[in-house]
């Protein structure tokens, strides 16, 4: 006997419900069998607006499949598709991805008017001297004298951190929040970090042991040079 594998999961959520479609089968299979699926259902005029969530699984949907998907959930007057997730990315996304998330070492002296800036996490080998400026998208290590300005997190990230040997900045940038002097001891603080408090709203300097309670997303390469 033969049994006809479910296309479509519905699971009631407080946001609303959830659609999971099997990414095994034809696309045009799932748009038929979601339409009748919602036909004997959420069609009573009178319920309240319910969002959607659509989880596709391994599946990948041009922008002319997404729109044919949305069209048949709002035929239903009630349903609102909120968001349409996918385990599978394109290739440009993954590129992205990979630079965003890569740790770009540099060895050099960053000299008073010079700047660094890179996509992704930042480990400079070296110091950067006052007037120098070193940016980032992600996180920034310094190995090294910290003496001129640091910006991480530019894209606004604002779980970025900022550490360093010697920590003596003229300013430190985490997103859009800035920290100067003289929030900093005035002979500088050895092994520290800088990271935002998100509680009290500000930039703080702490040791670089907090990191691993603070910022537990970092990586095992991360804590590799963070705790030598």
């Amino acid at each position: 006997m033969i049994v006809n594998k479910q296309m479509i999961t519905i699971k009631g959520t407080r946001e609303g419900l959830t659609l999971y479609i099997d990414d095994s089968c034809s696309f045009s299979e799932v748009l038929k069998e979601l339409d009748q699926v919602l036909s004997t259902k959420y069609t009573d005029k009178d319920e309240p607006m319910i969002t959607v969530t659509i989880q596709l699984g391994n599946r990948y949907l041009h922008k002319e499949q997404e729109e044919a998907l949305r069209e048949v959930i709002r035929r239903k007057n009630k349903l609102v598709v909120q968001s349409i997730d996918s385990n599978v990315i394109t290739k440009k996304q993954a590129l992205q991805w990979r630079d965003d998330s890569e740790i770009k070492a540099i060895t050099k002296i960053v000299r008073s008017g010079q700047v660094v800036e890179i996509v992704g996490d930042l480990l400079l080998i070296g110091d950067v001297n006052p007037g120098g400026k070193i940016v980032a998208s992600g996180n920034i290590f310094v190995l090294g004298s910290l003496r001129g300005v640091a910006h991480a997190g530019a894209n606004g990230n604002t779980d970025a951190v900022i550490a360093a040997s010697y920590m003596e900045p003229s300013q430190l940038r985490i997103a859009d929040y800035i920290s100067r002097s003289p929030d900093y001891e005035s002979e500088g603080v050895y092994m520290e970090c800088g990271l935002i408090d998100k509680e009290k709203s500000k930039i703080i300097i702490d040791r670089l042991q907090v990191l691993s309670q603070k910022r537990p997303d970092l990586n095992g390469f991360e804590r590799r040079i963070l705790n030598g």
